[in-house]
């Protein structure tokens, strides 16, 4: 919407040409969501108290986690606001590719706000019900696909699943690549919900998988980088950077009052919504396997939960002291600013072995 307003004035203003690259404008989505994002956080602070939309804590969990039982939470709102408008300022809302994730973002972000809305505002503490919050992730990601399927620019490459490390070697999944995508999709979203337990801990890691993906799907939209590096090439993908920018400085925005002690939660509003973005990111760059890297320590939380669950049932044991991972460091004595800060050291590392993936071939 701004790009139309401007591209027109550069042949008077020859300065305004900048706003032609990607670069640019990504930096700018960068600035300008953390700008709004400072600017608008203590108004959302300050309203989410006013209605009472405040965190419950489990009593069954670590000890030091009671004390931030009222804690506002339904942030990720501040995360979508902030990112939604340095997108409509600098991305480029005619690319497929922009659109598609912009709205399945969104779509994300309103499944865990309803889940957030019944459980801190109309104070039910089900929330939205397991069955209809996996079926409403499960069309999401369905549509996702579809979408990718049919989309103008298209790529042929879509069911085939490259193995990082390896180049010009990948699996054609055929018709199995959509459940697959879908079940990636949902498992990225959740894997973030999953690890959105201690301050600033799934912010921290979704900025700097953010930026990973910013950087990736830049060399993925040039011919010449792809080439190069002998990643796929998808035209158009580029602008995609931009969105990235977007997404890591509404980031460090909502970090600013996430950090400990948390002045604000984000809520399966912001966890939900993030998780989808990084799995979409994945698949539009064919970059499915190298979500796993980048996002090791999300997947981690997840397998944990899940080995937590399926040994309890079979053996009435507990692998780990309490799942997600992280309060199992928390119950071991680790104080939670240790977990956090060892976590993103991980996320971070992983960031760049998932980048010199693209090289090391």
């Amino acid at each position: 919407m701004f790009l139309d307003f401007v591209v027109p004035l550069t042949k008077h203003l020859g300065v305004l040409n900048v706003f032609r690259y990607i670069t640019f404008r990504t930096a700018c989505a960068l600035v300008v969501a953390l700008l709004v994002a400072f600017l608008l956080g203590p108004r959302v602070i300050q309203y989410l108290h006013r209605i009472n939309a405040g965190q419950s804590i489990r009593e069954e969990g670590p000890g030091t986690h009671l004390q931030k039982s009222g804690t506002p939470t339904m942030g990720g709102v501040l995360i979508l606001v902030t990112l939604s408008l340095s997108l409509i300022f600098f991305g480029n809302l005619k690319n497929p590719y922009v659109v598609i994730m912009f709205i399945a973002t969104l779509q994300y972000g309103l499944i865990g706000f309803i889940d957030d809305y019944l459980k801190v505002v109309r104070k039910d503490t089900r929330g939205l019900a397991a069955r209809f919050k996996l079926l409403m992730q499960l069309v999401t990601s369905a549509s996702v696909i579809a979408a990718l399927v049919i989309n103008p620019i298209g790529n042929p490459a879509l069911t085939k699943l490259y193995v990082p490390f390896f180049a010009d070697f990948a699996l054609d999944l055929g018709w199995a690549y959509y459940p697959f995508a879908v079940v990636l999709l949902m498992g990225s979203s959740n894997a973030v919900n999953l690890t959105d337990g201690l301050d600033g801990l799934a912010t921290g890691l979704s900025i700097f998988a953010g930026m990973g993906f910013a950087a990736v799907v830049y060399l993925s939209g040039q011919s010449n980088l792809s080439g190069y590096l002998k990643i796929p090439f998808i035209p158009g993908a580029a602008e995609l950077a931009v969105f990235g920018g977007a997404l890591v400085g509404a980031g460090i925005g909502f970090l600013w009052y996430n950090a400990h002690p948390a002045e604000l939660f984000m809520g399966d509003t912001g966890s939900l919504a993030i998780g989808g973005a990084l799995g979409i990111f994945a698949l539009m760059l064919k970059k499915e396997l190298m979500l796993l890297i980048i996002g090791g320590v999300f997947v981690a939380e997840a397998f944990s939960v899940i080995v937590q669950v399926l040994v309890y049932k079979w053996k009435k044991k507990r692998v780990f002291r309490m799942a997600p991972i992280h309060h199992h460091f928390e119950l071991k004595g680790w104080h939670e600013n240790k977990v956090i800060i060892r976590f993103w050291i991980i996320g971070a590392l992983l960031v760049i072995i998932s980048l010199a993936t693209l090289k090391v071939r």
